[in-house]
């Protein structure tokens, strides 16, 4: 079994900058995608941002320019870098896994994101 442990999170004023960090660990042979994704109140869970292996990477069409996802193969870390937070990133956020030995994914527990003044 994979377990992603994840740092990071709380609560900001808006403009203010937060890091997380997702690291994988168990029986892993070969991970595809490691992302985030959030979900707010009332809403459905939408990514934030992925990035495959070789370093592609896709980005919410809303948050580009503001989130930066980056990756540490070697070390099963996916990192996200939120500058200028807005209240409306408000949600909780989650680490997703995507592995293809075996093809399955994995999320992580969640945390929590609050941004206001």
């Amino acid at each position: 079994q994979v377990q992603l442990v994840e740092s990071g999170g709380g609560l900001v004023q808006p403009g203010g900058s937060l890091r997380f960090s997702c690291v994988a660990s168990g029986s892993i042979v070969s991970i595809y995608v490691m992302g985030w994704y959030r979900q707010a109140p009332g809403k459905e869970r939408e990514l934030v941002a992925a990035i495959t292996s070789v370093g592609s990477t896709n980005y919410a069409d809303s948050l580009k320019g503001r989130f930066t996802i980056s990756r540490e193969n070697a070390k099963n870390t996916v990192y996200l870098q939120m500058n200028s937070l807005k209240p409306e990133d408000t949600a909780v956020y989650y680490c997703k896994v995507s592995t293809i030995i075996p093809p399955r994914d994995y999320w992580g527990q969640g945390t929590q994101v609050t941004v206001s003044s």
